[in-house]
């Protein structure tokens, strides 16, 4: 299989909690220091400070390209005010990408919000999506040379954690439950609300506006991308379910110019809704069942809702403790997503998640990094995983 495309993105990706560490004007680390049974980011990798020991590790491997994000809550620690020392912060992480041949796909909100913003109502406050702009056009000024924007990450995850927020809030759940991890009940996790996914929606479109306006970026938003099917029968199910948990956001990029995939198993659905993965052997870290095929399926469901929107796949890995077993997953992933390829699907792109071993939103333990991370020295040290992907990168083909 080859892709030897002029310009095609090699690379890996982070968010900017998962591994700066000390995030303390965010909800999440608010919510780190309260929920019941949720480990804490803390100094997480350290990678507020090693951040160029990290693209280094990449570029030397043979990757392209590096996903980061611009932590919201860093950059507008209180509303109205703008850090320019964080703003020159993430600038210097632009040029450091930039100079050693990575190029950065920035994403601008991964998840986590200043905690000013989350304590005031959010994203139901009448005046939120004002206040995402505002943040969105003072990022805007250090976007110079940044050819790929993500405005949101998963905006169909971040829906289902404000709905489960809402739940806490309201004596629902006391519980913390990881999005990243599943369960054995149905449904582990409630359906995103739609009126909250309407609300990103809108919020993405003025964003992408302000961006289209002061940069010459490509611009999307990246979507959690399921690879859901249908038992025999329940096809009307189906659409219903994958319209609240996928479909509106991927509707909503068609008049973007990419749409970031995102994806790591597939799960089937039948008249009750969402098969939870049985217990099997085979299943990752997360709990999830390996279907390393489920990167075809969401790439063609992800062009065909989006009416032919490029494809750049954002996020795509395995949580594992077992570097060939990422090796094998990685590998059979990249031969259905040439396949894609090769049916005439336009695909910009792959960025592995995660370029470290990182905080996996409430808990240590799954690992999906191509590099590991002493979490008493921080020391880096690369997984045979980087290496083999740099080398895939360096011929285009497997």
């Amino acid at each position: 299989m080859n892709s030897t495309i002029d310009g095609f993105l090699w690379g890996a990706s982070t968010s900017p909690h998962q591994t700066e560490g000390n995030n303390t004007n965010s909800d999440w680390w608010v919510r780190e220091h309260r929920a019941v049974g949720m480990e804490r980011s803390g100094d997480a990798c350290d990678s507020y400070h090693r951040y160029a020991e990290d693209m280094r590790l990449l570029a030397d491997a043979g990757l392209n390209s590096y996903r980061f994000g611009i932590e919201w809550a860093r950059v507008e620690p209180a509303e109205g005010h703008i850090s320019r020392a964080e703003l020159a912060h993430y600038r210097r992480m632009i040029d450091t990408a930039l100079g050693l041949g990575l190029a950065p796909v920035v994403t601008l909100h991964h998840f986590t919000h200043p905690r000013w913003f989350a304590e005031d109502g959010g994203w139901t406050h009448e005046r939120a999506i004002d206040r995402f702009a505002s943040y969105v056009r003072a990022v805007t000024t250090i976007l110079d040379g940044v050819e790929w924007v993500c405005t949101l990450n998963e905006p169909n995850m971040l829906a289902l954690m404000v709905t489960m927020s809402h739940a806490a809030r309201t004596g629902d759940t006391k519980k913390w439950i990881s999005p990243t991890v599943d369960g054995d009940a149905r449904p582990v996790l409630p359906d995103p609300d739609p009126a909250i996914g309407r609300r990103l929606a809108e919020a993405h479109h003025v964003a992408r506006n302000v961006l289209r306006q002061h940069t010459e970026a490509s611009i999307g938003w990246t979507v959690a991308c399921q690879a859901l099917t249908a038992t025999p029968g329940a096809e009307a199910r189906l659409e219903e379910l994958r319209y609240v948990r996928e479909d509106l956001y991927l509707e909503a990029a068609r008049e973007d110019d990419f749409i970031g995939v995102q994806s790591y198993s597939s799960q089937e659905v039948d008249h009750d809704g969402v098969i939870p993965h049985p217990h099997h052997p085979d299943n990752t870290l997360t709990g999830n069942a390996y279907r390393p095929d489920a990167l075809g399926i969401a790439v063609r469901h992800a062009w065909k809702v989006t009416g032919n929107t490029p494809v750049l796949v954002t996020e795509n890995g395995i949580a594992t403790a077992d570097d060939a077993r990422r090796i094998a997953y990685t590998s059979e992933a990249l031969h259905h997503l040439f396949k894609t390829i090769d049916e005439g699907i336009d695909v910009r792109g792959y960025l592995h998640w995660s370029a470290l071993d990182n905080f996996e939103w409430g808990h240590w333990e799954p690992t999906f990094g191509l590099i590991a991370v002493d979490q008493e020295s921080y020391e880096r040290h690369p997984k045979p995983s980087l290496k083999w992907l740099g080398e895939v990168a360096r011929r285009g083909w497997l």
